[in-house]
């Protein structure tokens, strides 16, 4: 979106609109504060109020820290250093409804929606000279808004209770909504909304530059693809996985590597990610490259040393993997630091190893104000770390595949043969776990999510996770099924809607 271009960026509060003059992303200052009947009346307010959808995105929490917190429940990873309430949210504690840093998980999508449904509301009525740019504006609005109840509905939905599901034409309502019967009542909507964004949506390759970051056909189809892979639908998620290998619009980079530099943000592997920037003031975007560094960042930078690989995770690669190296850093490798050649070891860390994916920003040579964010409190990087990428696709497309009985091994291969290994014959669902882990370790496909769907959780957190030594890291912990299959709502919504929103049960 090259920041969209940012300055465009204006919040929405309550049922009105308040442009805000906010440091770090703007530099309008707002003369009114317009009310919903005064604005939507052009296509300048249209494009403020598309934009505004995009807001949320530079929270520490939305994918930064809190969303993390989720996926660091997988055996692949651990806090990294001491924090009680992290460590209680990979322990499934009892007091994890009250964790600050999973309260805004909830609250900053239920933003983002409200502002789609805003956008879903008035856009149409909108007189445009250009009504492809018209239906793009709406096709965003459906994108965003599927995308947000997709992200609530995997964490927080099952077959017990869904989400609350805000309409367009509930926006406007001051009641708070019940949750929906069953995560399958938002699977229907998320599919819906998904569908009519890929009708509206044109391809990713007719942005010009300064759109960059907007959604896009290919990237609708691929999440409808993954949502009904967490259905189990494999028919489904098959067919919108050969709408995007089929588009011709995506292929697989060469290098695993090369994958997670900035030069290749926006190549054919790129579907979806959190569009970041270290340039600008204070720095904008996803702070995962940062919250992954060192602690303290060998006295260079405010790494702040979460999310740490375990001894699991390196050595369930095979020999001969290059996504391993790509993947993880253990004490002795060389790599780049600032501009130098620097040999790994960790001062804090509690594996002794460190995410290597997003270490290309900090590679360069006085990297602060353009690839790493002057801001060590905010770290973004100019690095977008993506949320969904084609060999992921590939690997439903695989694994939609199996699941129906049939041979997937070319699919499988074109993964494994990137990573420098040998074909397989005739794989199984083992093999295609297998290289979900090596190929997503560390990112946004979510391990424990992968866990969870396929019935490995309790196996898996029944064991002990150790550090480069072989220590014992993390102690086996004990994941109920029944309950541990969701994260719990966050507390303060049960309060502030007096209990009409319910608590997952068991928790």
């Amino acid at each position: 979106m090259n920041l969209f271009k940012l300055k465009y960026l204006n919040l929405f509060i309550g049922g009105a609109f308040l442009l805000s003059s906010c440091s770090k992303q703007l530099d309008v200052t707002p003369q009114v504060t317009p009310t919903e009947t005064s604005f939507w009346k052009s296509e300048a307010d249209a494009l403020k109020g598309v934009n505004a959808m995009y807001d949320q995105f530079d929270g520490e929490e939305f994918y930064g820290r809190g969303f993390m917190w989720y996926i660091n429940a997988s055996d692949d990873m651990v806090t990294g250093r001491s924090n009680a309430t992290a460590d209680n949210i990979k322990n499934f504690a009892s007091t994890v409804p009250n964790a600050s840093y999973l309260n805004d998980q909830w609250s900053m999508r239920y933003t983002v929606i409200k502002r789609a449904n805003d956008v879903i509301r008035n856009v149409p009525r909108i007189g445009f000279s250009d009504e492809t740019l018209k239906n793009r504006y709406i096709g965003e609005a459906y994108f965003l808004r599927a995308l947000m109840y997709f992200q609530l509905t995997y964490n927080y939905g099952n077959d017990k209770a869904g989400v609350p599901i805000v309409r367009e034409s509930d926006s406007l309502a001051t009641a708070a909504i019940p949750r929906a019967a069953s995560a399958a009542v938002n699977y229907a909507m998320i599919d819906s909304d998904f569908v009519k964004a890929a009708a509206l949506l044109p391809y990713f390759d007719t942005y010009s530059s300064e759109d960059y970051g907007r959604p896009h056909k290919t990237a609708a189809w691929s999440y409808l693809s993954k949502s009904f892979l967490y259905q189990k639908d494999w028919a489904h998620a098959e067919n919108y996985a050969d709408s995007v290998i089929l588009s011709g619009k995506h292929a697989l980079l060469a290098n695993f590597a090369d994958v997670f530099t900035t030069a290749n943000n926006w190549t054919s592997e790129y579907i979806w990610s959190a569009y970041s920037s270290g340039s600008v003031t204070g720095g904008w975007g996803s702070i995962l490259p940062g919250i992954m560094l060192e602690n303290k960042g060998w006295g260079k930078y405010n790494g702040w040393g979460y999310f740490m690989p375990t001894k699991e995770l390196y050595d369930t690669y095979e020999d001969g993997d290059t996504r391993r190296a790509a993947t993880i850093l253990k004490p002795g490798d060389i790599f780049q630091f600032w501009g130098v050649s620097t040999v790994y070891s960790s001062d804090n860390s509690t594996s002794g190893y460190q995410f290597n994916k997003y270490m290309e920003p900090f590679s360069h040579s006085n990297p602060t104000g353009t690839y790493v964010s002057t801001n060590g409190d905010h770290p973004t990087t100019s690095l977008n770390p993506p949320l969904l990428r084609y060999a992921e696709i590939i690997l439903i497309k695989a694994e939609a595949m199996l699941m129906q009985g049939q041979n997937a091994d070319k699919y499988i291969n074109m993964i494994r043969a990137r990573a420098g290994l040998k074909d397989v014959v005739n794989a199984d669902i083992s093999v295609l776990k297998h290289e979900r882990r090596c190929e997503f370790a560390g990112e946004w496909a979510d391990r424990h999510r992968d866990l969870v769907r396929w019935g490995d959780a309790k196996a898996a957190y029944a064991l002990p996770l150790h550090g480069v030594t072989g220590t014992v890291i993390w102690p086996a912990r004990n994941y109920d099924a029944d309950i541990d299959n969701v994260w719990p709502v966050p507390q303060s919504e049960i309060t502030t809607t007096g209990g009409v929103i319910t608590q997952n049960s068991g928790w």
